[in-house]
């Protein structure tokens, strides 16, 4: 029988077609025909989405397994997002890549719009890594 197979843990999480799957015990699974999933680490619950970059990957996770209802919504937040970072930041890198995601999303290829936004929630992350890196002079307090 064709199709793919995915093996995954007791514990594990899974959002198939808008539905929420936790698996109780370790299983293996196949899936026979097209659907839109996410499982593990793929999966953005909504109290992770706090930054910009995350808001844009949960808009677009909702956009591709969440039901029918909520893609249209979340499509539309994902513009939002995406059009919002895209005028606040000074990174033209970053630009680009937003607008690769904006691209795939438009196209109703949010799978790889969600690959394109995990880019960017790492080159948010290492923006603000850079940012909270004190200088090697001494702060305002130290300074006489």
């Amino acid at each position: 029988m064709a199709g793919l197979g995915i093996r995954l843990e007791a514990g594990d999480r899974m959002i198939l077609n808008g539905a929420g799957i936790h698996f109780l015990t370790a299983a293996q699974i196949r899936l026979t025909n097209r659907a839109n999933f996410l499982f593990g680490r793929q999966i953005m619950p909504p109290e992770e989405a706090t930054s910009p970059a995350r808001l844009i990957y949960y808009a677009l996770q909702t956009a591709y397994v969440g039901t029918p209802e909520e893609k249209m919504t979340a499509l539309a937040e994902a513009t939002y997002h995406i059009t919002t970072f895209m005028q606040e930041t000074t990174s033209v890198s970053a630009r680009l890549i937003l607008s690769e995601a904006m691209k795939a999303a438009s196209g109703g290829n949010f799978y790889q719009a969600l690959k394109i936004a995990r880019r960017i929630i790492r080159h948010e992350d290492a923006v603000i890594g850079q940012a909270t890196v004190a200088p090697d002079g001494p702060n305002e307090s130290e300074a006489g």
